[in-house]
């Protein structure tokens, strides 16, 4: 059988998959019900739909960085080979970043799927990261950078064409923050932050150096947890209006709504399954589907569409899901 990646070749788009969510914690007893979590919904829908990542910036008491780091490499430690865990390190300018980096990676280089490395302002601050990660006998081990004010904005694109850099972030509080009261504190709002034409444009413009670059862009949080409707309507827009593919959550109950919004819909996925299905048996050659032309530029978009119906947890029939059971995966 052949592969549709193998065919399908060409342009940047979907030089890198991630599951579209990724989970923060800080607190030790809110990282193992996470890693836990984690493992429940591996089980559940037979792949790892989301990311864990630890948090150490945030999480960590000033003062007892260190600490903190060690006690994130032993939970790191003990996820399984299916599980998918990352560290947020401290800031490369933070007086802690070098040893989180020489614990943390050094430790962990083989367990973990990524580090994410915050307020990076440059390309610089990425080349420091990557050296850190050298020095800490890491070299492979991918970054993932958060973007946090509008200079970094401004350098976004040189940021994701960086060949480490696997994802760029949008940090919306520290973004709002670093405008000095120019952005209304409802800029950071679950609503606020689509409707304000400074967060607006930070946001596209994140999603269109990823999407330069091949790279994945991953939009920020929603800080109103308890509301599920909030948290529905933000992930949608992120997801069908400003072409993000992943998203940040931060209580467990933000996750299935960002699964949910960031799925395809049982139509795409029904028209996407048949459009490979009848390209495959032409030799991916054009064809006319229901009165349409369908070539390999929509080939690569149908096929898209399953794979992130995969990184969703969506049923597939057969035929299609064993293009996930295959060594590309």
């Amino acid at each position: 059988m052949t592969h549709p990646r193998d065919v399908l070749l060409g342009a940047q788009a979907g030089a890198v998959r991630l599951p579209v969510c990724d989970h923060y914690s800080g607190v030790e007893a809110r990282m193992r019900k996470s890693l836990q979590l984690q493992a429940e919904m591996i089980e559940e829908f037979g792949a790892c739909v989301f990311d864990v990542t630890l948090d150490c910036e945030d999480g960590a008491p000033a003062g007892g960085e260190a600490d903190h780091a060690a006690m994130v490499v032993a939970l790191a430690a003990l996820a399984s080979d299916r599980a998918r865990v990352a560290v947020r390190v401290h800031a490369v300018d933070h007086p802690a970043f070098e040893a989180d980096m020489a614990t943390i990676a050094g430790k962990l280089a083989r367990h973990l799927s990524h580090i994410m490395v915050p307020k990076v302002e440059s390309l610089q601050d990425v080349i420091r990261a990557e050296q850190a990660l050298t020095d800490a006998a890491a070299p492979d081990l991918p970054l993932h950078v958060l973007i946090e004010s509008p200079a970094a904005v401004h350098r976004a694109f040189e940021i994701a064409a960086h060949p480490r850099v696997q994802s760029l972030s949008f940090g919306l509080m520290d973004f709002v923050s670093a405008h000095s009261g120019a952005i209304p504190a409802d800029g950071m709002s679950s609503q606020g932050q689509f409707t304000h034409p400074l967060v607006l444009r930070a946001k596209l413009e994140i999603a269109a150096a990823c999407h330069a670059h091949g790279k994945v862009p991953s939009h920020c949080v929603v800080t109103e947890f308890n509301d599920a409707q909030a948290m529905t309507l933000a992930a949608s827009q992120a997801a069908r209006q400003l072409g993000y593919t992943r998203m940040w959550s931060i209580h467990p109950n933000q996750i299935r709504p960002i699964l949910e919004a960031f799925a395809p819909s049982d139509g795409e996925i029904e028209s996407a399954i048949k459009i490979i299905a009848a390209a495959a048996r032409s030799d991916w050659a054009p064809i006319s589907f229901d009165g349409k032309l369908q070539d390999r530029a929509s080939y690569r978009y149908y096929w898209q569409v399953l794979e992130r119906a995969h990184q969703t947890g969506r049923s597939l029939p057969a035929e299609a899901q064993a293009y996930f059971q295959s060594a590309h995966h």
